[in-house]
């Protein structure tokens, strides 16, 4: 591979903000892998955000992806798979399995997408100085005629169309909503552009703790939610804390600590079987390999307000941010009739909106 960027290169990235800003392109925000395509020829690279390669991963998407990129190119997009309309974060993220023989198995049972919204060089050019402007009109005329799996994100400069898509396209899955100046050259892992993401809160049983890798402070809460069924299930983990702020949890935290997960709704968390019909803290996973899942039980007894962006399925997506305590909550109370569910969107109308030309 002799191209103008080689790889590995690290994606430019957003920061967070409260609204959309005005005078910039707009693109709904994909909740994937983000990679970077090399191809030069028949040889296609799928590099991830850190820079490692995901192309053994995603066979089926190198075969599309030779046949739809221009012959020389680095193209910046999102891997997705999506369910019945929907984006599926769990099942892309079944794919990073050292199997070659299930990776396969799972290209043919739930194949993969690839989104394109950035182009990084093309034939002998490096476009990395060169403006949003101008990489997003090359784009489009490279990818004029792509078809599934391999898609054009839409695009748009008009501020009241990307509100439009920021309230619609959660249905399908979406993040929210990239900003990007039309004069901003291409930055690898600098964060130049901004993210609108959805942001709702949930009154959630915390039922546990984490200790912080640094010492005896606190690292995460674990949090839970009351099913149907009254089964407390583990929805997810607070870890954004001052340090100052970890050390007080500890202390207030200690009149609910047991000295062992005997009794607690969660005690069998250390048994892999019991995993399968159940939300516990501590599922063994790819992504976790041998880091220390052990986490210290508290009595199910105190309530905080926490805000998440959405749910995948029946977790938080990401970490969720803490607000702050609810003494006047009673845990049975936080179930997940609470939460708001948005209207379903389906993935095809979103890729098929205006804007990518």
């Amino acid at each position: 591979m002799d191209l103008p960027v080689m790889p590995p290169v690290k994606p430019m990235l957003a920061k967070s903000v409260k609204k959309i800003p005005p005078g910039m392109q707009y693109e709904a925000k994909w909740d994937g892998f983000r990679a970077i395509v090399h191809r030069d020829g028949a040889e296609v690279v799928l590099g991830s955000r850190t820079g490692k390669p995901l192309t053994r991963y995603f066979p089926e998407l190198v075969t599309e992806l030779r046949d739809a990129l221009p012959e020389r190119c680095v193209v910046d997009g999102e891997i997705v798979i999506a369910h019945e309309g929907r984006l599926d974060f769990d099942r892309l993220s079944e794919r990073i399995h050292p199997a070659d023989s299930r990776v396969r198995m799972l290209a043919e049972r739930t194949p993969a997408s690839f989104i394109a919204f950035d182009l990084l060089a093309l034939g002998n050019r490096s476009l990395l100085d060169a403006p949003l402007a101008e990489r997003r009109s090359l784009l489009t005329g490279a990818l004029r005629e792509v078809r599934p799996p391999v898609h054009l994100a839409p695009a748009t400069t008009d501020p009241e169309l990307a509100r439009e898509w920021f309230e619609r396209y959660e249905g399908a899955g979406l993040d929210g909503i990239v900003a990007k100046p039309l004069d901003l050259p291409y930055r690898p892992d600098a964060r130049l552009m901004f993210k609108i993401k959805h942001e709702r809160t949930a009154d959630v049983v915390v039922a546990g703790y984490r200790f912080h890798k640094s010492g005896p402070v606190l690292g995460s809460l674990l949090l839970g939610l009351y099913d149907g069924s009254g089964a407390l299930q583990h929805v997810g983990v607070c870890a954004a804390f001052p340090m100052k702020r970890r050390e007080e949890l500890i202390a207030e935290l200690e009149p609910l600590r047991m000295e062992s997960a005997e009794g607690h709704p969660w005690a069998s968390w250390a048994r892999e079987s019991a995993h399968e019909g159940a939300r516990l803290p501590g599922a063994p996973s790819r992504w976790t390999g041998k880091k220390d899942l052990s986490w210290v039980a508290l009595r199910p007894e105190r309530v905080a307000e926490v805000a998440y962006d959405h749910m995948e399925g029946d977790r938080f997506r990401h970490t969720a941010q803490f607000r702050r305590w609810r003494p006047d909550r009673e845990p049975a109370g936080c179930t997940y009739e609470q939460l708001e569910r948005p209207v379903r969107f389906d993935l095809a109308d979103v890729l098929r909106a205006p804007g990518q030309g």
